[in-house]
């Protein structure tokens, strides 16, 4: 195993070589609100940091800086799956990611975040040892799951997912909320019965011998019929200051779907950024099952399809309960313009 060279397929100045030509088509097309071009110096970005699939787009955008008009700098502030809505919310960044129903939550409780382009896909998998009796979703009542944060959309989806198919997480097992990492060391000591994790952490638990019984993707496209992909989370914001920054944020949003791109297009690259992930180098099994896994985790299109996603999302939530009702308008924002 080797680390990504600039002689690579795909390296770290590569995955956003390109990526000029998107800005610059984003910021000529269409008419620019009030406020496109008055950019802060700094932008707050939050990262998701080690365990997560967003972990390596720090590490990418800061090996070759995106041209953000007015010459915007990233400045970016640490956080943890969960935990970086609250710091979007809470005005501590200007930019993060977040998913449908947190967005629907927080407009349901007066809140004004809107989601501007695409991120990740949900990669919520539900892992147990492999010597565990659990075969499927209902042998886990009564037992003790270790999941995301209760405000990460990771387990806004599992809660969702898992009430689809007949199994009330809140109310039919004993929930342990916590990072990944953290999850892991409970798992790994047999604190819990099963986990409900992100990759790359999930990888890692499957090259360790661990065993997957659902995935949450899954789970959804058996209770909905939908065959879309899952939308996990997308580049989201403050609307009104998204409204100001018009110009920085579409700039933004095509940066980094730009990286996802071409991720997608070389998922051998993926190998290559082990370390970015978090993953010791000795965990070779988990490094060669990353191009497997993870590719399809990092979404690339922001069209009807992902709204209607992002919709339906919505009303499946409304109808279980997990909300009381449709906020009053959309959640995200269909006229950023993210090139493909």
């Amino acid at each position: 195993m080797h680390r990504l060279s600039p002689t690579d397929g795909v390296s770290r100045r590569g995955l956003l070589q390109g990526s000029a030509l998107a800005l610059v088509s984003a910021s000529l097309t269409g008419v620019m609100p009030r406020g496109a071009f008055a950019s802060p110096d700094k932008v707050r970005v939050t990262d998701g940091g080690p365990g997560s699939a967003g972990a390596i787009w720090r590490p990418l955008i800061d090996a070759a800086p995106p041209s953000l008009p007015g010459g915007a700098a990233v400045e970016w502030v640490k956080g943890a799956p969960g935990q970086v809505q609250l710091q979007l919310a809470s005005g501590a960044a200007n930019i993060s990611v977040y998913g449908a129903l947190g967005a629907a939550e927080l407009a349901l409780k007066g809140g004004n975040v809107v989601i501007l382009g695409p991120a990740l896909n949900n990669h919520g998998r539900w892992i147990v040892r492999d010597n565990s009796g659990i075969r499927s979703l209902k042998d886990l009542a009564g037992k003790t799951v270790a999941t995301q944060h209760e405000a990460s959309d990771t387990y806004r989806h599992a809660h969702l997912a898992a009430k689809l198919n007949g199994l009330d997480l809140k109310a039919d097992a004993k929930l342990v909320f916590g990072s990944p990492t953290a999850n892991i060391a409970l798992f790994d000591r047999g604190d819990v019965d099963a986990v409900i994790t992100i990759e790359p952490t999930a990888t890692r638990l499957i090259a360790r011998g661990a065993r997957e019984i659902a995935r949450t993707a899954d789970l959804w496209h058996q209770a909905t019929n939908d065959s879309a992909p899952l939308f996990l989370v997308g580049l989201a914001a403050d609307r009104q200051w998204a409204d100001d920054n018009r110009a920085l944020v579409t700039a933004y949003a095509n940066t980094l779907a730009s990286i996802n791109r071409r991720i997608r297009k070389d998922p051998a690259s993926l190998s290559g950024l082990y370390k970015e992930f978090g993953i010791p180098e000795s965990e070779r099994a988990a490094i060669e099952l990353l191009p497997k896994r993870l590719p399809d985790i990092y979404g690339t299109d922001w069209d009807r399809a992902v709204f209607a996603n992002i919709d339906r999302q919505i009303d499946e939530a409304v109808k279980v309960g997990i909300l009381p009702k449709r906020p009053d308008r959309p959640v995200y924002d269909s006229n950023i313009s993210v090139s493909g």
